[in-house]
């Protein structure tokens, strides 16, 4: 038995890029700002995770995120490697997004202050909500 599943919450490090495959096939390559649990003097605080997003995940990644905004996605890790201009060997391991989750908008990120606006209230409290 094999297990190959990834959920992460991050912050995107820039501004996503669309981009099409010769068979115009939406992909998006991001990298994702992970904070680490564990911070240890003179060491990065965050891990930088290489992302990539197809389709429709794609297409939504441009149209609702930005720089600094946070995600949360579920994939799997996929390896690969390349030949380089140089031809030497390079290997890649990268987070394929499956589902992802935009846990803030465009519009939520005001000078780098988010509040998250959150629903407090009990599922069978909301309004249409029938037991």
């Amino acid at each position: 038995m094999s297990i190959n599943s990834v959920i992460i919450i991050g912050r995107m490090t820039k501004d996503p890029e669309l981009k099409y495959t010769n068979s115009n096939i939406a992909v998006c390559k991001f990298t994702l700002a992970v904070n680490k649990k564990y911070k240890q003097e003179g060491q990065p605080t965050a891990d930088f995770i290489r992302c990539v997003a197809w389709k429709q995940n794609a297409e939504n990644l441009v149209k609702f995120i930005k720089k600094g905004g946070q995600i949360g996605l579920t994939g799997y890790i996929q390896t690969g490697s390349y030949d380089d201009k140089d031809g030497k060997r390079v290997y890649t391991t990268d987070v394929v997004a499956d589902s992802v989750q935009f846990l803030e908008n465009k519009s939520d990120r005001q000078d780098d202050r988010f509040e998250p606006k959150l629903d407090d209230t009990l599922p069978f409290e909301r309004e249409g909500y029938k037991k």
